[in-house]
């Protein structure tokens, strides 16, 4: 479908951040001139002077991100597009111009007396900033100089060059063979590999794995080499940065503490004899005498086939939502109505689903909608993501306004936890609510489990790094095989393949980032349990949460939900709804 051939109530109204063209390319004309903060380098001793460069850096900031974030949007509704191709370069390269600009700020924070930054923390002026403040003062430590800095800063892209590499060899020469499909023979890839390994032709499954794979074992040494140079320069910034581990300088960076990780493996460890039985359980409905990695995608449920109409599956999650009240509905409805979102998938669209919002605008959306039930939990997700911008964006000043990735994931959780217990409440046909039950043990493993198994290989992989000790593939291999027998258990098969899975995961040229998926959810899994427990009370305290942007570090805020992750308490929550919602799904199934 072309984008023309779209209805205009299921496009996003672009014209909220800008009316037109011509107004996005003033403001970057403007902006672009008013970007000179030279003037305050070296002057921020001075309280007044530092409250206006804080002010200017604002205007500047917002001005910056509603330029993105149009851009953004425009390009990705057809990604062949050259003239948003073009505005999305050219605002790329004005934020990069402006980080250099601000360079000086950071460094030049850290050398002003403490008590100095303390006084600042007492100043009603400097309301807006004392978050960021305390931050800064706890950075302290771990600053350098303006000179060293600014050799990290050149640095920057040969440092990020190991994503870089991976990504190439991950995107372009991964060589990917042929497959039959459909009655076609067709290039492998990484999408087709998820479709074929969640589809019911187990022969299928097992050539397209065996495929796959052997694509990265052929380039294994290649692709230990370039993990093992990430991980070294994780070993090397948090040295120079001068913190004991790199698992502290991450957690540091997201103000974050120890605790919580700890909490989190140590949960999983001690309650993963329900995830054996879960995949005991698999072996027994599929019918396997040996179950493989191949396998634990395949569909235990057949003849599910719910189908709904966009505006069907929207008014579906306003009902599925109504624990959190008339105004989180009113505001759903109000985002279907003044065009939040992008519906259709189109010719060059973009594709995934996202949510993005920018200062003085409503939050969007950008979905490729098909008629399925993955897809409306899928709407219900990123209007989570949305509403929780909306609502820090509503009740926080700028410089508070964007709340921290580790708490990004809850939201979006909580709506597709709370979707997901209506439609069981509401489910007439047992296979549907078999399959709504199976729904929910498969994204608890891929998001809690999975995530927590990820988390395992990279804290182990980086402690051997620090400890001088080399990252062979055998080393790698080895670490993984064993992460995936004592997660997985007796009942699943494990061959060479799965113990090379480490070398297709993206997410760990970003080190310490997936642990974040595993706690989003245990606390959506809490609040959710609090919500439809106790109604208001817990309903008025989750929105504090939606609306503590980044007031404050991410955990104090989850603890307004009545969520505390630095206690042990939330992951048994989450880990004993895993196991009571296996014990409902063997009653059903009768296992």
């Amino acid at each position: 479908m072309k984008r023309e051939q779209v209805k205009e109530k299921y496009k996003w109204k672009t014209e909220d951040i800008f009316s037109t063209d011509k107004e996005w390319e003033t403001t970057f004309e403007n902006t672009e001139k008013s970007l000179n903060f030279s003037d305050y380098a070296g002057k921020l001793s001075n309280a007044d002077t530092l409250l206006e460069f804080l002010k200017k850096n604002d205007d500047c900031n917002k001005a910056l991100e509603r330029l993105y974030v149009y851009a953004h949007m425009r390009h990705d509704e057809n990604i062949g597009d050259s003239k948003y191709s073009a505005y999305y370069l050219k605002i790329c390269s004005l934020v990069t111009k402006c980080a250099t600009e601000l360079s000086f700020f950071e460094p030049e924070m850290s050398e002003q007396k403490e008590s100095y930054l303390k006084s600042l923390l007492k100043d009603e002026r400097f309301s807006d900033y004392d978050y960021e403040l305390k931050r800064i003062i706890a950075r302290k430590p771990h600053t350098l100089s303006q000179p060293e800095e600014k050799i990290i800063g050149m640095s920057g892209e040969i440092l990020d060059g190991f994503y870089e590499n991976f990504s190439m060899i991950d995107n372009l020469d991964l060589p990917l063979p042929e497959i039959e499909w459909n009655g076609e023979t067709v290039n492998l890839s990484h999408g087709l590999y998820g479709i074929i390994l969640h589809s019911d032709n187990r022969e299928k499954r097992k050539e397209c794995y065996e495929k796959y794979y052997s694509a990265y074992t052929s380039l294994i040494n290649t692709i230990t080499s370039v993990y093992s140079g990430n991980v070294k320069k994780d070993v090397f910034l948090s040295k120079v940065y001068k913190y004991n581990s790199c698992l502290e300088h991450a957690l540091f960076a997201e103000d974050v503490d120890r605790k919580v990780y700890d909490n989190l493996i140590k949960a999983i460890d001690e309650n993963l004899p329900s995830m054996h039985r879960y995949i005991s359980d698999r072996k027994k409905i599929l019918g396997y005498d040996k179950h493989y990695f191949y396998d634990i995608y395949a569909p235990l449920i057949q003849g599910v086939n719910v189908e709904y109409s966009y505006d069907e599956a929207y008014e579906l999650v306003i009902k599925g939502l109504e624990p959190l009240g008339k105004e989180y509905q009113a505001l759903l409805r109000k985002g279907y109505e003044e065009r939040w979102l992008d519906v259709e998938e189109t010719e060059g669209k973009r594709n995934g689903a996202y949510s993005i919002g920018c200062p003085d605008c409503h939050p969007y959306v950008l979905l490729n909608y098909q008629r399925t039930l993955h897809e409306v939990f899928t709407i219900a997700h990123e209007m989570g993501h949305a509403l929780h911008t909306y609502f820090s964006q509503q009740n926080q000043p700028y410089a508070k306004s964007q709340y921290k990735i580790f708490v990004a994931e809850v939201a979006s959780t909580v709506n597709e936890t709370l979707l997901l217990k209506y439609m069981l409440k509401e489910a007439k046909d047992e296979s549907v609510k078999k399959y709504l039950l199976n729904y929910y043990l498969d994204s608890i493993r891929a998001t809690l489990h999975r995530q927590t198994q990820f988390a395992e290989f990279e804290s182990e992989a980086h402690s051997l790094a620090e400890k001088g000790e080399p990252l062979t593939k055998e080393k790698l291999c080895g670490l993984y095989e064993n992460l995936n027998k004592k997660y997985y258990g007796e009942a699943m098969e494990y061959d060479y393949n799965i113990s090379c899975e480490w070398a297709r995961i993206p997410h760990f040229y970003r080190a310490f980032y997936v642990y974040k998926y595993a706690t989003g959810i245990t606390a959506a899994i809490n609040i959710v349990k609090r919500i439809l427990s106790e109604g208001e009370p817990a309903v008025k305290d989750y929105f504090e949460f939606l609306s503590g942007g980044g007031s404050t570090d991410p955990v104090s805020l989850l603890k307004l939900a009545g969520v505390d992750l630095s206690s042990t308490k939330p992951f048994e929550v989450a880990m004993a709804e895993f196991s009571e919602t296996l014990t409902e799904f063997e009653k059903l199934m009768n296992i």
